[in-house]
């Protein structure tokens, strides 16, 4: 896994990663804009952007949203402890984990627990019944020990690429 992730990032050449530098700041650019920004023409630029998708380094384009407009109070991170584990129990786990809305992430981490979730809620009766209800009984969940997000001090999905212009 480590070796594939090291080839990946060995095999974009610095317009590529000017390019996802510059849609990490704005992705909703036009390829012309885009083009202008990391110097090099429409076509080409337009070339690369389709071969960083189809390689699977651009995985998508979506619309960050303010959790409160749309009703969200309640951010929690969970860690999962599991019961047993063994490659039959994590795949039950990971196949159920996918079908919770409320889970916008689950790590595989060191530690303390299993899991570490970061799950969504409206509000703290939401959040009881989706730990109780929902989380608890996933396959093989064994404990669950939260803690509630109270002050959101960054908030960021852009990663650290090295363009060479640094």
């Amino acid at each position: 896994m480590i070796l594939c992730m090291i080839m990946a990032s060995t095999s974009l050449d610095r317009f590529d990663r000017r390019i996802l530098v510059a849609l990490q700041d704005n992705a909703r650019m036009s390829n012309v804009a885009l083009a202008r920004r990391v110097n090099l023409s429409a076509s080409q630029c337009a070339r690369r952007l389709k071969a960083l998708e189809r390689r699977g380094v651009i995985r998508g384009f979506n619309a960050r949203l303010d959790l409160a407009s749309v009703g969200i109070g309640v951010t929690a991170f969970v860690t999962v402890t599991m019961e047993k584990h063994g490659q039959v129990q994590a795949e039950a786990f990971h196949d159920a984990v996918q079908d919770v809305d409320e889970v916008l992430e689950c790590q595989l981490v060191t530690g303390d627990g299993d899991y570490l979730l970061r799950v969504v809620a409206t509000d703290l009766t939401a959040f009881s019944a989706l730990m109780t209800d929902r989380l608890m009984r996933l396959p093989g969940v064994a404990n669950l020990r939260s803690s509630i997000a109270l002050t959101q001090i960054k908030e960021s999905a852009r990663l650290p690429i090295e363009t060479g212009l640094e």
